[in-house]
Order: structure tokens, then sequence, then C-alpha cells
């Protein structure tokens, strides 16, 4: 077996994932978002989203591997509840056409790009990956596809809601 300083698959997974979705969603999503309302546009992401919560299993044995350092698995886990919840509250807005919706929708893509640079951050400096066990589906598969809409997110904002 092979011992580096860092595990390079983790990081690669990550990568190719990002490229992955980031072209999926090119190809298939972006030529669309003109034509879009925010509530079509994103309501399926949000909802999405809203399944961060499954984050909290970083701090949960059996989920992960002994010694998963709770440096990385707390800010990670709770980072990842808070941007469901306001998943949970922007899509509401954005459904109910609140005035204040286009906010929420910057405050949850905000939140959500920054909580998961951060948890890949720590996950880096903590030294988490060889501790994921179950969860490594999480920044390999999952992590990707949110960064990825969160992207898209930005886009749109920018972009296509006058």
């Amino acid at each position: 077996m092979i011992t580096l300083p860092v595990n390079p698959i983790l990081p690669l997974n990550l990568l190719l994932g990002v490229l992955l979705f980031g072209t999926a969603l090119n190809l298939y999503v972006r030529p669309l978002m003109s034509r879009l309302s925010p509530i079509t546009f994103l309501t399926p992401i949000l909802l999405l989203h809203m399944l961060r919560e499954l984050g909290l299993m970083f701090m949960f044995e059996g989920a992960t591997l002994p010694g998963m350092p709770q440096a990385f698995a707390v800010p990670a886990a709770l980072g990842d509840f808070v941007a469901a919840m306001l998943a949970a509250l922007t899509l509401w807005a954005v459904r109910k056409q609140w005035a204040s919706a286009k906010t929420w929708v910057w405050v949850f893509n905000i939140w959500g790009t920054l909580d998961l640079a951060v948890a890949i951050t720590l996950a880096v400096v903590f030294r988490a990956a060889p501790h994921l066990g179950a969860a490594y589906w999480i920044p390999s598969f999952w992590v990707p596809l949110l960064l990825a809409t969160h992207a898209l997110v930005f886009v749109y904002l920018r972009k296509h809601w006058a």
C-alpha cells in the first residue's frame, strides 16, 4: 500500500465530479435558464439542498470510522444542517413569491457555497478522508453536485432574475 501525505483519490473524485455535474448542468439546464421563472428554476435545486441535513452523519460513528476529527466533523455537519434549513426557508420564500425571495436565494447560495469550501478545507487540514467510511460518498458524489448547482444559481441570479 502506498502512503502519501494526502490521499489524492478523494480530491480527484471531487474535481472530476464537479466537472461532470458542471458539464451536465451546462449542457442541459443552462440553455433553458432564460426561459425559466425563479419558481421553476429554483424549486428542484432547493429541494436537493434540503437534503444537506445528511451531513449530520459526519458526527456519528457507523457512518464514519473511529477517529473522525471533530474539528472537521462538527463544523461540516452543522454548516450543512444550516444550509438545509436555509434551503427550506428559501424555497418557501420563492414559492410564496415574497418580496425578499431574491435576497433569501443570495443568502442561501453564499452560505451554502462557503460552507462547502470551509468543509473541504477542514477535511484537508484535519485529514478527515481516512475516517469517512460510509460517508465517503458525500464529498465524492454529493459535494460536487452541490457545488455545481450553487454555481448555476449564481449565474441565474446575475443573468436571468430581473
